[in-house]
C-alpha cells in the first residue's frame, strides 16, 4: 500500500519508510499540500499524513476538501494530521470536524508510527461499505432509468429521478455533483431549467440525454451550461465515463479555488508587506523632529547621485545650510522654541523646493539639499531665494515672542576633477560663508578663489 507524507518533517519520513518499506508498503513524499492536492500521487495512497500546520494549505482545509469529494476513495481515505505534539481539545475538535482519522507526532518513534498507522494499513479505521455517489435524473424515460441506474449501481452511483419542477431543490438535498437531464419532443425546453441550475447550483455537472438537435439548438442548450452530451442509444461506457469527467471536475475547481484563495492572501500579505515596508523605510530614513530626509538618506541619495554624475553626466547641485547663532537662540528662548524654529525651517524647505529636489537635515541645526537636474547659478539661486525668506519671516513662538533666524549656504556642483571629495567641498563653502559674515551663500569655486561673497561672482 502507498502512505503519503504531506510533510516538511523529513526525519519523520525516513522514520516511516523504516517502520512500513520493509513490510512492503511504499511511502510518497511530497513537501507542498497544493502541489499534492493537484498531482496524482494522492490518487493511489491508501493512507494521508499532512502537516497540521502546513502552508499554503493547512493539515485541515485539506482533509475538508478529501472528505468533501464525491469519490469513495477520498471520502474514507484514512487521513491523519502531523503536529508537534498531542493535539488539545480544541484543536481534537476541529480535527474530527474537518475528517481526520488521528495524529502523528512530529517526532514519533517507529513503533510509535507502527501502532497509530498499522490499523489503518490493515484496513480497519474505516467501513468497507460507504455511502454511494448521488447523481440526479429528470425527464428521464422508465426504461433509460432503469439502464442507468443498474449501470451506474456496479460502481457505487446511487441513481435519483426527480419531476422536473423539483430539479433545484432536489439536487440542493441531495448534494448531488451530477445532473442527467433528459430532452423532450422540444429539446430546447431543457434552457431554462439548464440555466436554472446553474445559478442555484455552479457546481452541478449538467449531462444531457437525448437525440443531437440541429447545430443552432445544440449551440443554445450547451450555451445554457451543458458539459456533456449522450445520445441514444445509452452507452453505459459512456454514462460512467460522464459521471466520473464530473467528479475529476469537481475536483479541478476546487483545487483552482484554493489556489485563488492562497494567492488572494499572498496579495493581501504582500500588500501588508509592502506597507511594513513603506513605514519603516520612513521610520528609518525621516527625522522624527522636522519630517525631513535623515542623514542616512541623504548619504543614500548623494552616492546616487554622484554615480549618476560618472556614469550618465547627469548634473545636480549640493546644498549644505547651517542656522546661524542656533546656540544663542536654544540659550536665550530654550531647546523647546530651538526645535520650533528648526521645524519652521524645515518647512519652509519644503514648500520653497520642486517636487524632484530632496531636503534632509543632516545635523543638529544643519540641512543639505539636493536639486537634481540643475546647474551651478540656478543652484545658488535657489539657495539665495530661502536666504532671503528665511531672513525677512521671522518665526513666532507660542510665548508671542519672535525670532529673526538665519541661514548659511554652501553650494556646489560635481566635476570631474575629484567627485568623492565633493561633499568636502561644499562643507568647506558652507564654512566660508560663516567666515564671511554668516547668512551669505558661498560656492565651492569662490571659496577656493577666495572671492567676496554675492550672486554676481558665482562661478559657472
Amino acid at each position: 500500500m502507498d502512505i503519503l507524507a504531506i510533510t516538511a518533517h523529513e526525519p519523520l519520513v525516513d522514520r516511516l519508510r523504516t517502520a512500513f518499506e520493509g513490510r512492503g508498503h511504499r511511502v510518497v513524499h511530497l513537501p507542498d499540500p497544493l502541489v499534492a492536492l493537484a498531482g496524482e500521487a494522492w490518487t493511489t495512497a491508501q493512507a494521508v499524513l499532512v502537516d497540521r500546520a502546513a502552508e499554503p494549505l493547512d493539515g485541515l482545509r485539506f482533509c475538508a476538501l478529501l472528505r468533501g469529494e464525491s469519490r469513495l476513495l477520498f471520502q474514507n481515505l484514512p487521513l491523519f494530521l502531523i503536529g508537534e505534539g498531542a493535539p488539545d481539545e480544541a484543536e481534537a475538535a476541529a480535527a474530527l470536524e474537518a475528517g481526520a482519522d488521528g495524529h502523528v507526532r512530529q517526532g514519533a518513534s517507529i513503533q510509535e508510527l507502527l501502532d497509530v498507522l498499522g490499523p489503518a494499513l490493515g484496513g480497519t479505521l474505516r467501513p468497507v461499505e460507504p455511502a454511494a455517489t448521488p447523481v440526479l435524473a429528470a425527464g428521464i424515460t422508465p426504461a433509460d432509468e432503469a439502464r442507468m441506474r443498474e449501470v451506474l449501481g456496479h460502481f457505487r452511483f446511487e441513481l435519483h429521478a426527480c419531476p422536473w419542477k423539483h430539479l433545484v431543490e432536489t439536487r440542493e438535498a441531495l448534494g448531488a455533483p451530477v445532473a442527467i437531464l433528459g430532452l423532450g419532443r422540444d429539446p430546447l425546453a431543457v434552457v431554462p431549467r439548464l440555466e436554472a441550475l446553474r445559478r442555484a447550483a455552479p457546481d452541478a455537472y449538467p449531462v444531457v440525454y437525448g437525440p443531437l438537435p440541429d447545430e443552432a439548438d445544440q449551440r443554445r442548450i450547451l450555451l445554457a451550461g451543458a458539459a456533456e452530451w449522450l445520445a441514444p442509444p445509452l452507452s453505459g461506457p459512456f454514462l460512467l465515463h460522464a459521471c466520473r469527467r464530473a467528479l475529476e471536475w469537481r475536483h479541478g475547481r476546487a483545487v483552482h479555488r484554493e489556489f485563488e484563495r492562497h494567492l488572494h492572501d499572498l496579495q493581501e500579505r504582500r500588500a501588508m508587506l509592502e506597507m511594513e515596508t513603506v513605514a519603516l523605510r520612513d521610520e528609518v530614513l525621516t527625522d522624527p523632529l522636522t519630517g525631513l530626509l535623515n542623514r542616512r538618506a541623504f548619504h543614500q541619495n548623494l552616492e546616487h547621485h554622484l554615480n549618476q554624475w560618472e556614469r550618465h553626466k547627469r548634473g545636480f547641485v549640493l546644498v549644505l545650510a547651517d542656522v546661524d547663532h542656533f546656540k544663542l537662540i536654544n540659550d536665550r528662548f530654550g531647546h523647546m522654541s530651538g526645535d520650533r524654529v528648526l521645524e519652521a525651517l524645515a518647512g519652509r524647505l519644503r514648500h520653497t523646493l520642486r517636487r524632484s529636489d530632496l531636503a534632509f537635515r543632516i545635523g543638529g541645526e544643519e540641512f543639505a539639499l539636493l536639486l537634481p537636474e540643475t546647474t551651478l547659478r540656478p543652484g545658488a539661486d535657489v539657495a539665495e531665494k530661502l536666504r532671503r525668506r528665511v531672513e525677512e519671516e521671522p518665526v513666532l513662538l507660542e510665548s508671542g515672542q519672535a525670532v529673526f533666524p538665519s541661514l548659511s549656504f554652501g553650494v556646489g556642483f560635481p566635476t570631474d576633477n575629484d567627485p568623492g571629495a565633493f561633499f568636502s567641498d561644499v562643507d568647506r563653502a558652507l564654512y566660508a560663508a560663516k567666515h564671511r559674515g554668516r547668512n551669505c551663500v558661498v560656492t565651492v569655486a569662490e571659496a577656493a578663489a577666495g572671492r567676496p561673497t554675492g550672486l554676481d561672482s558665482v562661478a559657472i
